[in-house]
């Protein structure tokens, strides 16, 4: 269960939830890396193992330090807030950190990527990669829709970007939420990205309770189940509890009667998916 739908930075006060998401069946949890250091996250690690929830990370990058950036200073910028999040996940013991830290989100020039972006974008993840094979960490890097980012938006392109990134620690992520809107089916998604693909987004259409939408999960649970995943389910949701997140992913309502909607009846409609799409 990804936590962004509580909070951008787990703390004590978050403590409870994590033993009523263990409680509802859950093995782990998914924690934003937005500010704090290894040494409070170490802290966190103790009670997720108290918990008996492993844990994977999401983060993010800025405009002030984008990997994309023509200006070296900043793609400098970009390593260093990479080497951060890695620090912070390995002090979690995560097993994947993903997300969009590719380039900034929400910012726009106007078109599409350019040569000199992927190549910028390549240079800096191969570095982050290196880095985050130090610590164990496969990173997963994860295409977005077009209203909320230029530079990766989809399934091949993400492909391409692995392969450009050309390191065994890094690979790509598939989100049923941004897929719904650029992909023409998930079967052809899924195969495409699959020979690369180390985590998995559960998020709905509106961002709300899995299974209370449009996404077309049979299709979605049997392709996965087809090329072999056997990682991460993670619900990712969205509501107005973090108003900086709210507007960046333009989150304008909830579609959910409660956060305890989402995760109760989340992990149930999952399960009943995944045994329904057996091959």
């Amino acid at each position: 269960m990804n936590l962004l739908l509580w909070t951008g930075h787990v703390t004590e006060e978050h403590y409870p939830l994590l033993a009523k998401i263990k409680a509802a069946g859950y093995d782990g949890v998914e924690l934003p890396l937005f500010e704090g250091d290894p040494s409070h996250f170490k802290k966190v690690k103790t009670e997720l193992d108290k918990q008996g929830l492993k844990c994977t990370t999401v983060t993010v990058v800025n405009p002030e330090h984008s990997p994309i950036s023509p200006d070296a200073s900043i793609r400098k910028a970009a390593h260093e807030r990479h080497k951060w999040a890695i620090d912070c996940s390995a002090a979690l013991g995560a097993e994947t950190m993903l997300g969009p830290f590719h380039s900034p989100l929400g910012v726009f020039t106007g078109d599409g990527p350019t040569a000199d972006e992927k190549k910028r974008a390549a240079e800096v993840l191969r570095q982050a990669a290196e880095y985050a094979k130090q610590a164990n960490l496969m990173l997963a890097i994860e295409y977005l829709n077009r209203f909320e980012c230029y530079f990766l938006t989809t399934a091949a392109d993400a492909v391409a970007l692995v392969k450009s990134v050309d390191h065994p620690n890094f690979r790509t992520m598939y989100d049923t939420f941004h897929a719904n809107i650029e992909e023409v089916r998930p079967s052809t998604a899924i195969r495409t990205i699959s020979p690369v693909l180390a985590h998995v987004h559960i998020s709905e259409n509106n961002r709300g309770t899995p299974g209370t939408g449009q996404v077309n999960w049979f299709e979605t649970f049997r392709s996965l189940r087809e090329v072999g995943y056997d990682g991460w389910l993670t619900i990712e949701a969205f509501g107005r509890a973090l108003p900086a997140l709210a507007a960046a992913t333009r989150v304008w309502r909830d579609f959910f009667p409660s956060p305890d909607h989402v995760y109760t009846e989340g992990i149930g409609f999952i399960q009943s998916m995944w045994k329904l799409a057996k091959v």
